[in-house]
């Protein structure tokens, strides 16, 4: 069965007489009993902050995106990818991050977890198998990000979960920019997917969430002991919208992937532009891992500037009028961002030119292009 198809049906209850088409929304602290002895049983839900219905209904949803044994369900995606790290790791324990990773997570890494006594190591996201020179004894996570966020580099996964596995070291990775729908990394031999289902399941720019899928139910346990211990937990309300965006995920998805690709590839030709970070590109450094272990690409790329100044790239993205100016993807607006402030990369070749991003939403590509094309004389 389809993805399209599977998540218009999925967590939906059993149709009755006037049956709603999602689950209620349950609001609750206290769960009441009537029966004391009940209070402290260990299969059941006896607190609010467990959940509800509404949330178990996701985690199936959520599981079958990944094709996971185990969600979990947290305030952000930022939350996710770190409550991810912190269910594994434990003072003393090293950490490989790649070099390539969201701003927030690298920063997390090397200024957080030193305060716990877990410290990090970058590496360069080209590393593949050789990944394994760098996993000390103390090892316990390598993050990865394919593609990295601004620059775009794709991972060799496989050959890194392989060199994970042979050494015991869990693999995490941030899976925010396919959505889970054009890559499967559970299936590629990684242990824990996260998402900031903010973007493509949100879908709309208003509320922030995230998952976090295990690849088998051990797992998934650690990060469900941390979560209780932490008391993290997420309202129903956010919690149906989020399923409820799985409904339209899919012609939402392809329509700004297809955008996407149309201005990449529009945008690679022009003199104003250097080079087009698109791992689906041709030309792009990881395109042959993509095809490989991609069935398709997403709604976010970057774009290497031609040599300019900075006072012209702003002049630039001022003057896009269907552009939004902020930070996110996956929802309906597209967006464009310059990166050159927030660019952290140890390993990363220094770019030929200023870099932005773009993030398509559900404009018509055409009227897109048309408005990069009106503001493309502010770069000259």
């Amino acid at each position: 069965m389809k993805k399209e198809t599977k998540f218009t049906h999925i967590g939906r209850p059993v149709a009755g007489l006037a049956t709603t088409v999602n689950p209620y929304i349950s609001r609750a602290s206290t769960l009441l009993f009537d029966r004391a002895e009940d209070l402290y049983r260990g299969d059941i839900r006896t607190y609010g902050r467990h959940g509800s219905n509404i949330h178990d209904q996701l985690k199936k949803a959520f599981c079958e995106l990944e094709g996971g044994a185990h969600a979990a369900l947290t305030p952000s995606g930022h939350s996710a990818t770190t409550t991810a790290i912190l269910s594994i790791v434990k003072t003393g324990d090293h950490v490989l991050l790649t070099d390539g990773a969201y701003g927030p997570t690298r920063a997390f890494c090397l200024t957080y977890l030193p305060k716990i006594g877990v410290t990090t190591t970058l590496y360069d996201p080209a590393i593949g198998g050789d990944i394994a020179g760098l996993i000390q004894d103390n090892t316990t996570v390598i993050l990865l990000e394919s593609p990295s966020s601004l620059t775009f580099e794709i991972h060799d996964i496989p050959a890194m979960t392989k060199a994970a596995k042979a050494a015991d070291v869990t693999t995490i990775v941030d899976n925010t920019w396919s959505g889970g729908i054009t890559l499967n990394p559970l299936a590629l031999g990684v242990d824990i997917s996260v998402h900031a289902a903010t973007k493509y399941f949100g879908g709309h720019g208003d509320l922030l969430y995230g998952a976090i899928i295990s690849a088998d139910a051990k797992t998934g346990a650690k990060v469900d002991g941390y979560m209780k211990s932490v008391g993290f937990a997420t309202s129903p309300d956010d919690a149906y919208q989020i399923l409820r965006g799985f409904r339209s995920v899919m012609p939402r998805f392809r329509q700004a992937e297809a955008t996407a690709l149309q201005l990449a590839t529009w945008l690679k030709g022009r003199p104003e532009v250097h080079s087009v970070l698109h791992p689906a590109l041709p030309s792009h450094a990881g395109h042959d891992l993509w095809k490989r272990d991609f069935t398709g690409a997403a709604c976010l790329f970057g774009v290497v500037l031609s040599p300019t100044s900075p006072e012209k790239v702003l002049a630039f993205i001022n003057a896009l009028d269907l552009f939004g100016i902020g930070y996110s993807y996956g929802g309906f607006e597209s967006l464009c961002i310059h990166c050159d402030p927030q660019l952290r990369r140890s390993h990363a070749d220094k770019l030929a030119g200023p870099l932005i991003r773009f993030a398509c939403g559900l404009e018509h590509a055409d009227d897109l292009q048309a408005d990069i094309a009106q503001a493309i004389p502010r770069l000259k």
